[in-house]
C-alpha cells in the first residue's frame, strides 16, 4: 500500500518544541519533493515548509522561518519537521505531501494540487498553556 504517515503530534506549552516525522511506505520517498502543510480549524490549509529529492534546498513560509527546521533521511524513507518555539497560532493538524513543485512567493510557501501525488493523514499539533 502507498501511502505517508504522520507521527510526533500532541499537546505542547507555548515555547515548547516538537517533533513531527513523515515516513513512506510503498514507495521510495527520495523521488519527491516533500512538504508539510497545515490546516488550523475554520481555516485554509496552508504550506509551512518542503525538502527538495536530495535535502538541497528547503522553503519556509514566514510564519515559521528560523523556528521550524524541514530534513529527511532517505534511507529512512522518512522527512522531519522540528518544530521549536512553538505558539498557539501554531495549533493545526499537520499534513505531509508527495509532490514536484513547492516554492515560495511573497512569503508563502507555494504547491500546486493536481501536483501532489500522496497526502499522509495528519497529526494533531496543540500548543496551549
Amino acid at each position: 500500500q502507498l501511502q505517508l504517515v504522520e507521527s510526533g503530534g500532541g499537546l505542547v506549552q507555548p515555547g515548547g518544541s516538537l517533533r513531527l516525522s513523515c515516513a513512506a511506505s510503498g514507495f521510495a520517498l527520495n523521488s519527491y519533493t516533500i512538504a508539510w502543510f497545515r490546516q488550523a480549524p475554520g481555516k485554509e490549509r496552508e504550506g509551512v515548509s518542503c525538502i527538495t529529492r536530495d535535502g538541497g534546498s528547503t522553503n519556509y513560509a514566514d510564519s515559521v522561518k528560523d523556528r521550524f527546521t524541514i530534513s529527511r533521511d532517505n534511507a529512512k524513507n522518512t522527512v522531519y519537521l522540528q518544530m521549536n518555539s512553538l505558539k498557539p497560532e501554531d495549533t493545526a493538524v499537520y499534513y505531509c505531501a508527495a509532490l514536484t513543485f513547492c516554492q515560495t512567493a511573497f512569503g508563502l510557501v507555494v504547491t500546486i494540487e493536481s501536483d501532489i501525488d500522496y497526502w499522509g493523514q495528519g497529526t494533531q499539533v496543540a500548543v496551549s498553556s
